[in-house]
């Protein structure tokens, strides 16, 4: 187990801070995708983050902000390294996170077993509008590749549903 210093802890609460590009109403630390934040020397800070999938757009963005955070309370050299291992997935979202997203109007991935054990097979997706489980896949993909596009066919709303991975 790695402790943080009280400035690690500091810097990983400002870079867990940022928004999510994509989802703005996440956190960067809600989202699970800041790995490690290290002080390296004096005014030398790395981050590590984990994309949500390879490829993902919004990594450049993620990076790019945290560092404009870090350079605006006062550390000159920021570096962000990309982690691929271990790979994210969408149990590292927190559960303020899967909070915000229902409150967003986002159905959020379900949650595997707390044990680690087997993922429980259900094949409804919960409206985050009216809580009905009646609903329909319209299309695997939405506005992001992490998101497919819903309705539920009790309120008629469309909804985005954070796919699990």
């Amino acid at each position: 187990m790695v402790t943080d210093t009280r400035l690690e802890a500091e810097l990983r609460d400002l870079a867990g801070s940022v928004p999510d590009p994509e989802l703005p109403v996440l956190t960067l630390a809600e989202l699970g995708v800041l790995r490690d934040v290290q002080v390296e020397g004096p005014g030398r800070v790395t981050v590590h983050l984990t994309p949500t999938y390879t490829g993902c757009p919004a990594i450049e963005a993620m990076s790019a902000d945290i560092e404009r955070v870090l350079h605006d309370h006062g550390v000159p050299e920021v570096s962000v390294v990309t982690v691929l291992a271990p790979a994210w997935s969408t149990d590292d979202i927190s559960a303020e996170g899967r909070r915000k997203l229902a409150e967003f109007g986002i159905a959020p991935p379900r949650a595997h077993s707390a044990d680690g054990g087997p993922v429980p097979l259900t094949l409804s997706v919960r409206c985050p509008h009216c809580g009905s489980t009646d609903t329909e896949l319209l299309s695997r993909f939405s506005s992001t590749a992490c998101k497919a596009l819903r309705r539920c066919v009790a309120c008629r709303e469309p909804f985005d549903h954070f796919k699990e991975l």
